[in-house]
């Protein structure tokens, strides 16, 4: 059975009201094989719920609070049995009205919990919309099977855990049912809720997927399928029909918004394959990821990552020492602030950082940079963005390179990296040129 089930996955936009939920039972009743359902929370509430975290006035929290409720209950109101489901419905709204009347900061944890109900209204609002058009669909709380570590903001999935609590709660009522769950949430070992970071809801559902040994994972949002490039940054980035994991991944990583960047990891440990296509227009096809594909081009894509910051640590001391590189990474490590890309020379060593929504780098960047500076010379640049061009044996196959850097001779790099990856070659530019050095390369190389 296990072998037959694809897990599909609506994002916000795609659960965005009724008339969008309604598309996707559509997609879901088309295919017998889509068993499992992951739903994100309906557009907009989750940024509703996470200013709601922000706030300390018990008055501001409920101004934000009306536009969740607005938007759920105008779901709500164009089902046709509101009786029970409705029934459901309040009581969320009661749990979640009772937390936002706490005075003072919320906790982590409580924060967590708040941004849970996005998710959690939607789901039982989904199951609804797919119960009045005849499936037999039950709503399975994804906490049950979902474990985490306790960091709470960007929970750790427990694999092993996850495998097991899926076979014994979630994988025998696949056999008989529609499962509905949500995305982006899990609970740790003590029951709490945690979540997975935003973006997260891919993540759980390739988690899912792997935990059921699904057959494919569907990723429904709002795009067609990846593009060779932002199709806001231009009218000549088009679909890409089949892409492979590792090019995927690297697109993921490197700023393509379509993907969260953990959402192929689980699905390459099982080989499993990944449609992303858009709700909106399903007969459009999309992009198949998987680890075999029938061409490899030597250019694939190219991603745009804003917000980067450079810093350059140097030191006379550096020069002929064994450790400096070890000292450098274990302070930022020690503050959790990841790092993408690295350039060294004899006295310096040049890290780009990337600050991404809840990431650790706007509490913890300050800090750091003053444990370097007690034995460094740090400078630091903001208003920067990566560029990644991706596509395939990019260092080693004959003229590709040479190509690449005559389109790129006219632009003006801070920082350039090639060699570590096969798979993409990656620099810096100004927040202000990015968008028009993406369309001057699309246009170059595609």
């Amino acid at each position: 059975m296990s072998e037959q089930i694809i897990v599909a996955k609506f994002g916000g936009t795609s659960v965005a009201d009724f008339p969008a939920m309604s598309r996707c039972a559509d997609i879901v009743l088309a295919d017998p094989r889509i068993r499992l359902i992951v739903v994100s929370a309906s557009s907009g509430v989750t940024n509703l719920l996470v200013d709601i975290t922000k706030q300390t006035e018990v008055s501001a929290r409920f101004d934000l609070y009306a536009g969740i409720e607005r938007i759920t209950n105008a779901v709500l109101h164009a089902l046709k049995e509101q009786a029970q489901v409705g029934a459901n419905i309040k009581q969320l709204l009661i749990e979640l009205t009772t937390l936002l009347q706490q005075p003072g900061a919320f906790s982590d944890a409580q924060k967590d919990l708040i941004q849970s109900f996005g998710e959690r209204l939607s789901s039982v609002l989904f199951a609804q919309v797919l119960a009045e058009r005849g499936a037999m669909v039950s709503q399975f709380d994804v906490r049950r099977v979902m474990r985490t570590d306790s960091q709470f903001g960007k929970g750790e999935p427990q694999i092993e855990q996850i495998a097991a609590n899926t076979s014994q709660y979630l994988l025998p009522l696949l056999k008989q049912q529609l499962i509905v769950t949500q995305g982006f949430i899990g609970a740790d070992p003590l029951g709490q809720t945690t979540t997975l970071g935003r973006g997260g809801s891919d993540y759980s559902a390739a988690i899912l997927g792997e935990a059921v040994g699904a057959a494919v994972v569907q990723i429904w949002t709002d795009v067609v399928g990846i593009f060779t490039t932002d199709p806001r940054l231009t009218a000549e980035a088009r679909c890409i029909p089949e892409i492979s994991f590792d090019e995927a991944a690297e697109m993921a990583t490197f700023g393509a918004k379509v993907l969260h960047p953990a959402t192929l990891i689980p699905a390459m440990r099982r080989n499993i394959p990944v449609f992303v296509g858009s709700s909106r227009e399903p007969q459009a096809g999309g992009t198949w990821i998987s680890k075999e594909v029938d061409a490899r081009p030597s250019y694939r894509a190219i991603a745009l990552r804003k917000n980067q910051t450079l810093i350059t640590v140097k030191s006379p001391a550096m020069l002929h020492a064994a450790g400096f590189l070890a000292k450098v990474f274990e302070i930022l490590s020690q503050h959790k602030i990841s790092v993408d890309l690295v350039t060294t020379s004899e006295i310096s060593v040049a890290l780009t950082l990337d600050d991404a929504p809840g990431s650790a780098f706007g509490t913890s960047i300050e800090p750091a940079l003053a444990a370097l500076k007690q034995f460094s010379e740090v400078t630091v640049e903001e208003g920067l963005s990566l560029i990644a061009v991706i596509g395939n044996h990019l260092h080693s196959t004959r003229g590709v390179t040479g190509s690449l850097f005559q389109a790129l001779e006219r632009i003006n790099m801070r920082l350039i990296c090639h060699g570590a990856s096969r798979h993409n070659l990656c620099f810096l530019v100004q927040d202000t040129e990015a968008a028009g050095v993406v369309k001057e390369l699309h246009t170059a190389l595609f």
